[in-house]
């Protein structure tokens, strides 16, 4: 039986991958809601970083109700809500 194939993960360059930490850690500190693009997610996820670890790659983000643990090698994009 075949294995389905699943798209891979787009490759970053370090340039990219150290411009979006810089991203995520300012607004970590000044505790600013971001928009997050995942890899693999349809919607986006809007909310605040509450806890980047660096032991398991992952950045915490707290919706109202909800904590997701982002992979960071899953987030192509940080943005700032508009509204």
């Amino acid at each position: 039986m075949a294995k389905a194939k699943v798209a891979k993960r787009p490759t970053r360059d370090e340039f990219v991958l150290e411009e979006m930490g810089n991203q995520l850690t300012e607004a970590y500190r000044e505790k600013s809601e971001i928009v997050l693009t995942v890899w693999g997610w349809e919607d986006t996820v809007r909310g605040q970083i509450v806890n980047m670890d660096s032991r398991t790659g992952k950045v915490h983000v707290q919706q109202v109700e909800d904590l997701y643990k982002i992979p960071f090698m899953d987030i192509m994009q940080v943005n700032y809500p508009r509204d």
